[in-house]
């Protein structure tokens, strides 16, 4: 009898391991269970990408555009952080054959995106606008480091790690939430040193 009980663990312990190794490896079908995740976050950054629009326009209206590089460095970044959660979740959501297929494109968006990165710290060590400590975090260094993790995640679903889909859903909603602070951070910036309380505050200082 104990021997009977040794072996029904044995097997117990091997089926449990067996089934911690299926919900590791990364199916296709696992992506259904992110469907509607990705249908949010997807639409919500295409419609905010008409954000950056309105933003530019009152930027333009206030003349408060230094030059295209500060364009470069401070506007075109928070349109392609909501085309990157808008790229994102239309990949995870496209019928792939085969999580290499899938794999494969998220390795490349993310090169894309580090290379991306330098051009931007390129032109904001450049631009007529002198970031802040808070700019060079917030416009640099985080965009930077969610395109790291891009590559990562990337590697893992090519090796089919199953817990790489919620690597790649953090870094959707980071990309998403990044558009938005930065978009805010610009339309805050150009209320405050360009309203009218500003310019006679200014004047009262020079006088």
């Amino acid at each position: 009898m104990p021997k009977v009980g040794a072996e029904a663990n044995a097997i117990g312990i091997r089926h449990g391991r067996e089934r911690v190794a299926e919900m590791d490896h990364l199916t296709p079908g696992m992506f259904t269970a992110w469907q509607n995740f990705y249908v949010i976050v997807g639409s919500s950054a295409g419609a905010l990408t008409g954000l950056q629009f309105v933003v530019i326009t009152l930027v333009a209206q206030a003349r408060a555009v230094g030059s295209m590089r500060d364009i470069h460095a401070f506007g075109t970044p928070t349109v392609i952080h909501f085309c990157t959660a808008l790229l994102l979740s239309a990949a995870m959501t496209a019928p792939w054959h085969s999580v290499e297929m899938l794999g494969g494109c998220l390795l490349a968006g993310g090169f894309t995106g580090v290379g991306y990165s330098f051009r931007v710290l390129s032109h904001a060590r450049k631009a007529a606008y002198k970031p802040s400590v808070e700019d060079w975090v917030w416009y640099v260094t985080v965009p930077f480091i969610a395109h790291l993790v891009l590559l990562g995640a990337a590697v893992l679903v090519y090796l089919a790690i199953g817990w790489s889909l919620v690597a790649v859903a953090a870094d959707v909603l980071v990309f998403l939430l990044l558009g938005v602070h930065n978009a805010w951070d610009t339309v805050t910036f150009v209320a405050v040193q360009h309203s009218p309380q500003s310019s006679s505050s200014d004047a009262n200082a020079v006088t």
